[in-house]
């Protein structure tokens, strides 16, 4: 079964393209234009990554971080910040609200498919560390 990624970006031009470079390397992609609507699917596709900008309509990127980390069903979803917002106040906030990873606009592919790759990475070994430890309980 693929890994699901949530983009949650109001420019559909970079969320187009970043749909596409997934899908071709085997994910399945969901995508919101909002912050509020980008909340949502992930409380309903809980997916495997969320690649989220800063900058939206309706709710920024901080504040749908902070809601989802604060959640325990949700908190364990790994986050990547890409957004044009590159000052170090803004890369520093980014971290201290949860985000695993801080990119900025425009970004290399390659090292945005290689951070995408290391996340699910983490996250599938911290889901095993995670069942055996259950298991073991």
């Amino acid at each position: 079964m693929a890994q699901k990624i949530l983009i949650v970006d109001d420019e559909e031009d970079i969320a187009f393209g970043l749909a596409r470079r997934l899908t071709a390397a085997g994910y399945e992609v969901v995508c919101a234009e909002d912050g509020a609507e980008g909340l949502r699917r992930a409380q309903a596709e809980n997916p495997d990554l969320i690649i989220l900008d800063l900058m939206l309509p309706k709710m920024d990127g901080y504040k749908v971080c902070r809601l989802l980390k604060f959640d325990e069903r949700y908190n364990r979803i790994p986050i990547l910040m890409l957004t044009a917002r590159g000052e170090s106040d803004d890369v520093a906030l980014g971290l201290e609200t949860g985000a695993e990873e801080y990119m900025t606009k425009p970004f290399d592919s390659a090292v945005l498919m290689e951070k995408i790759a290391n996340l699910l990475a983490a996250g599938t070994t911290s889901d095993s560390e995670q069942s055996e430890a259950n298991e073991g309980a």
